[in-house]
């Protein structure tokens, strides 16, 4: 999923994230605001994943996303 279809459906995805990583709070994914890469961080903070293991987290989590579109 590319940034900008990320940032157009931050609110839809929102409780997808809450259920897909329940450490994030309402509070982080506001900050994020569909950024991936604050998402990312928010991921690293939350979970302790390294840079690469958030990314790949998010991108196969979003890839799975763009099947349903």
């Amino acid at each position: 999923m590319n940034d900008d279809i990320l940032k157009g459906n931050a609110k839809q995805l929102r409780g997808q994230m809450r259920e897909w990583w329940g450490k994030l709070t309402d509070d982080d994914l506001e900050q994020a605001a569909g950024q991936k890469d604050k998402l990312i961080g928010k991921l690293q903070e939350r979970y302790g994943y390294s840079r690469e293991q958030a990314q790949q987290e998010v991108d196969r989590r979003m890839g799975d996303r763009d099947k349903w579109a």
